[in-house]
C-alpha cells in the first residue's frame, strides 16, 4: 500500500467543511482507493492521508491539480510513501 500526505492551511474553514463531502466521494471513487483521513490540526493547519492499494493510484491522485485560487485550502506540499505498518 501506499499513501499520499498532503499539508496545507485553512483559507477558509467552513468552505472546506462544506466541500469535504463531494471531494470525499471523487477520492473514494479512484481505483485502489483504500482509505482516506482529513485532518485540522491547531493554527489552521490542513492535512490529509488518503491510503491507495498500489504506488500507481497514489501517484494518480499527488499528480492530479489541487488547490487554485478559489480553493478553501492551500496546499504546501504533497508526497507518497510506502505504507509500512497498520493498527
Amino acid at each position: 500500500m501506499h499513501a499520499v500526505v498532503i499539508a496545507g492551511a485553512f483559507i477558509d474553514r467552513p468552505a472546506a467543511d462544506a466541500e469535504l463531502p463531494d471531494l470525499s466521494e471523487r477520492v473514494a471513487g479512484m481505483p485502489g482507493f483504500v482509505a482516506a483521513y482529513w485532518i485540522a490540526l491547531p493554527d489552521e493547519e490542513a492535512h490529509a492521508v488518503i491510503v491507495f492499494d498500489s504506488e500507481q493510484g497514489a501517484q494518480a491522485l499527488a499528480g492530479a491539480p489541487h488547490g487554485g485560487p478559489s480553493s478553501p485550502v492551500s496546499v504546501s506540499a504533497i508526497k507518497v510513501g510506502e505504507v509500512i505498518g497498520r493498527a
